[in-house]
């Protein structure tokens, strides 16, 4: 059967108008570059909702997983606030307050003769063995032992 056009077409129709029964190329690239588009923008969309996270990976494990908790729940509420909190707290270095205080806590055991296994108390528990300081010799001479 031969191909005629149409009495109502012009004579020369446009390179991406395919005749009946043959493949199209053009909606055949649109399909691919919608679906490249598709792949990349979600690509980068996920890139962005971790960059919290990246940046709490140099803060403490517990700082980190906060990071992390908010910025999936950004993902999945659209809820931009949380990404914002997220980000804020990756840029904020939290001071570590724990150490300080057991070693407080260790100090004062030694001054008190305590050991941390008549306690219980883990944080007590120390490296180092716990031993008696001994009291400084007396001198008869003056200005020594001050």
């Amino acid at each position: 059967m031969e191909q005629t056009i149409h009495p109502a077409a012009i004579e020369h129709l446009p390179v991406f108008i395919s005749p009946p029964g043959q493949t199209d190329y053009l909606f055949v690239a649109v399909a691919i570059f919608l679906l490249l588009a598709v792949l990349v923008i979600g690509n980068l969309y996920f890139q962005l909702h971790a960059v919290p996270e990246r940046m709490a990976h140099r803060t403490s494990m517990v700082q980190m997983e906060v990071v992390a908790v908010l910025a999936l729940i950004s993902l999945f509420t659209h809820n931009h606030l949380f990404w914002i909190a997220g980000l804020l707290l990756a840029f904020i270095h939290i001071p570590d307050f724990s150490s300080p205080l057991y070693s407080i806590a260790q100090s004062l055991a030694k001054l008190s003769g305590r050991d941390a296994e008549s306690t219980g108390d883990p944080a007590l528990i120390s490296e180092e063995p716990v031993v008696p300081a001994e009291p400084a010799p007396k001198t008869d001479a003056p200005g020594e032992g001050i």
